[in-house]
């Protein structure tokens, strides 16, 4: 299983990268769930990564088609292989597919036709009146997206392990994979919840606050990544979905 850590600028992404992060996410979290760095910090994290590391980078909760493809392309542009975006406050599955579809072209021009787009799920979609995570992934299936991130945007509640059985989230991996998507489960992990986050199937555990000194608000620490990176287990080839750049390991170059 990987390990995503998010970073909030390049002195962070340094540490992350000396503790083994196998990807790079930009993420602001003073933003909430999903905050978005500028364009100038995502460049700066690119350019410390150099191509060591596949860089993803959050765009927010989506809302308008013309802003999203914007966001994702700016962000595909900047050096992220991959665009995350949530949908908080949307219900409607064919709403979620058409911002889904509007990401993946923006990513796409913005990387010469190399970038993808993870959508993101929440686990607590109750709390943000946004589309829940069962009715989630044949729709990010059918709009294009390369992955699926089932996350928390409630960072003041339950992490992932609370609101999921194991059983529950296995089934919700396996679901996703048989859509041939890249699987990502996050939602205030700790060390003590990688081994249920890796028996569940996922392809990588994304993490934050468990990785800093100071909670999800303070510093990232190579000490810290270490720990979870070695938690992880072995990053062995998992599924990479039906993408040929995924399913050869391989996002805008940079081996997964």
């Amino acid at each position: 299983m990987r390990l995503l850590v998010s970073v909030a600028n390049a002195a962070e992404t340094s540490a992350a990268l000396a503790g083994g992060a196998d990807v790079i996410d930009a993420k602001n979290p003073l933003a909430g769930a999903l905050g978005a760095v500028s364009a100038d910090v995502l460049r700066e994290i690119h350019a410390t990564v150099a191509g060591a590391r596949l860089v993803s980078a959050a765009i927010g909760d989506a809302a308008d088609e013309t802003e999203v493809e914007r966001a994702a392309g700016a962000s595909a542009a900047a050096g992220a292989a991959l665009v995350k975006l949530g949908f908080a406050g949307i219900t409607s599955a064919s709403r979620v597919g058409e911002l889904i579809t509007a990401a993946v072209r923006g990513a796409r021009a913005g990387s010469g036709g190399a970038g993808g787009v993870v959508a993101v799920a929440y686990a607590d979609a109750g709390r943000v009146a946004s589309l829940p995570e069962g009715a989630f992934i044949d729709v990010a299936a059918r709009a294009g997206a390369t992955g699926v991130l089932l996350d928390t945007a409630d960072k003041s509640g339950p992490g992932l392990r609370g609101l999921m059985t194991p059983r529950t989230l296995a089934r919700w991996v396996a679901e996703a994979h048989d859509a041939g998507l890249l699987v990502a489960l996050a939602g205030k992990l700790t060390a003590d919840d990688l081994a249920f986050v890796r028996d569940a199937g996922a392809d990588i555990a994304g993490v934050r606050g468990a990785a800093c000194d100071g909670g999800r608000t303070g510093r990232v620490s190579s000490d810290k990544v270490a720990l979870l990176r070695e938690l992880c287990g072995p990053a062995k080839a998992g599924h990479y979905g039906r993408h040929d750049y995924v399913r050869h390991h391989y996002v805008r170059g940079v081996r997964l």
